[in-house]
């Protein structure tokens, strides 16, 4: 791929035209190909990944029981123990919702391009390109963010780790900050060097992820003190000063969203798993299943070995979870190749992370979404990788991760952009996949191998949306309604609650400043729009 495309739009302001085709026969690769043909793209990535190594991947991206770990602060001070496994509950219960939804959609166009490709092809014609290009900037840096924050969380826990080890290490910020760049200088070898055997890894990883989990949850259950059901279960704290607990709750629950985020990556590595269509929404569900199973485990583990609440929050290593596995263990040793447990994930999680981000960066740059989108579409013809998208999000996390040294708060609200970008994007597709499912938009095809058309003009000619089809993985009737609409009111909750600080009466240290950096791309991504953008990103471009 070099970035020139024939400049056809898939989805253009024309009203429907509807054909398909039968392929009867087809094999995984053909089917694979002619997926894309349907939507227009060229196949130009590899696919080495098949399910096993793709489940691998989404479930290391996730890091569930790892995210608790990490990041179970905040539902801590806003819920205590009970609000931190209510909280779980609920968010487990709207991820599944919310990814079976968009399983729907990736099932039914699998591109790298997810969300803003599925809001092109399921907005109404007016607002099609003005929505997809803002779904696709949400989209892009949502997962910037995410790899940022990836090399961020790593990198500090391993600062938490020299802290456990040197009591009497001086704790410096740009210590942090050299460490994100080490693992962010991982996540970029594996994923040009080694790209070939990435899928090989992830399965690996994926072993790591499960035995892991064993490892550090058998230790701790063991030999730590435990504490009564009663506190567990029925404690909850509003350390935020909120008018309620119930507001505290929900402010809370931010950790807890974190954990589950990220099973999007299956769907922006569609064009290099084998029967996309198949095992990506397969990927996506049966990770949230798995991960969620572990991390409601180990989360029970963790607030039974919990101890003394303030002792724990007050850590110098600045991790709770470090505290509490060193009470547990009673071992300085034994607590330190636990977290090295956690952090090896993390790492791999950033892997992970900077995979799926540059592949979202090089669709929607290939689709003329991005400036610069003649250098970011391009890949490289002999090891078939967007190189330049990847050390572009390499260069960005790097640069990000500079805030870092002057403020950790600033530092934090710009990788807030990984929930609120992300989910914005989710509840976009979401609310227009229900506009669709209502207006019976959507048909089903006599069999899976039949072959939506999507682009049926001569080149250079504008296409039209065909009739929208199901794909393999579809949610029918009244049922499909319900998980649509419940995944959209979760999102809407979640959205909300984001931008809320952590007290009721916050300091500029603490003020949660998420909804500006959220503002400002949203404001960048308009103004560019009509500045220069409109010009020349018409949607999701026909390559073929």
């Amino acid at each position: 791929m070099n970035g020139h495309h024939q400049e056809m739009q898939i989805f253009s302001d024309k009203s429907p035209e509807h054909t398909q085709i039968e392929i009867e026969g087809q094999s995984s690769y053909d089917r694979d190909r002619d997926d894309l043909a349907r939507l227009g793209k060229k196949q130009v990535l590899k696919r080495n990944f098949g399910f096993m190594s793709m489940l691998g991947f989404s479930c290391t991206i996730m890091v569930t029981w790892e995210g608790i770990l990490v990041l179970f602060l905040a539902g801590l001070q806003n819920g205590g123990p009970a609000g931190l496994i209510y909280g779980f509950i609920i968010v487990w219960i709207g991820t599944l919702c919310v990814f079976t939804t968009l399983a729907e959609l990736a099932s039914m166009a699998p591109t790298a391009g997810g969300q803003y490709y599925w809001v092109a092809m399921l907005a109404p014609p007016a607002y099609r390109r003005f929505l997809s290009y803002i779904t696709g900037w949400l989209t892009v840096a949502g997962w910037q963010a995410f790899a940022a924050s990836g090399g961020y969380l790593t990198g500090t826990i391993f600062q938490g780790l020299i802290v456990l080890n040197k009591p009497d290490y001086n704790f410096q910020r740009w210590h942090g900050t050299l460490l994100f760049w080490a693992t962010i200088l991982v996540a970029v070898i594996v994923n040009t060097l080694l790209l070939k055997i990435l899928p090989k890894i992830e399965s690996i990883i994926l072993i790591i992820h499960v035995l892991g989990f064993f490892g550090i949850m058998i230790p701790l259950v063991y030999m730590a003190p435990h504490g009564s059901a009663a506190d567990v279960f029925t404690v909850f704290v509003n350390g935020g000063g909120w008018q309620t607990t119930g507001l505290s709750f929900f402010v809370g629950m931010t950790g807890n969203v974190f954990a589950f985020l990220g099973a999007d990556a299956a769907i922006h590595m569609s064009e290099e798993i084998a029967n996309a269509s198949v095992n990506v929404p397969r990927s996506m569900m049966v990770s949230i299943m798995l991960n969620g199973v572990l991390g409601f485990a180990m989360l029970v583990a963790v607030l039974f070995c919990l101890g003394n609440i303030e002792d724990v929050i007050q850590t110098p290593t600045g991790y709770p979870f470090i505290a509490i596995f060193s009470n547990a263990v009673q071992s300085q040793g034994g607590a330190a190749v636990m977290v090295a447990v956690v952090a090896l994930l993390g790492i791999c999680a950033t892997i992970a992370f900077v995979a799926t981000s540059s592949r979202m960066t090089w669709s929607f740059a290939r689709d003329h979404g991005l400036p610069f989108w003649r250098y970011l579409s391009k890949v490289e013809p002999h090891s078939s990788i967007p190189l330049i998208s990847i050390l572009t999000t390499v260069i960005i996390s790097c640069l990000l991760a500079l805030i870092n040294i002057g403020s950790s708060i600033a530092f934090n609200d710009v990788i807030s952009l990984t929930i609120n970008g992300l989910y914005a994007s989710y509840l976009i597709a979401s609310v227009l996949l229900l506009y669709r499912r209502l207006t019976n938009s959507i048909t089903t095809p006599t069999t899976y191998e039949t072959n939506p058309k999507l682009v049926t003009e001569a080149p250079g000619q504008v296409a039209s949306t065909i009739n929208l089809t199901w794909g393999p993985f579809h949610v029918p009737g009244v049922l499909g309604v319900a998980v649509n609409v419940v995944g959209i009111a979760y999102m809407v909750v979640i959205i909300f609650f984001s931008f809320w600080p952590p007290t009721v009466d916050p300091t500029a240290k603490t003020m949660n400043y998420s909804v500006l950096v959220t503002g400002f791309v949203l404001l960048f991504s308009v103004v560019y729009y009509f500045a220069y953008a409109r010009r020349v990103y018409k949607g999701p471009l026909v390559e073929i």
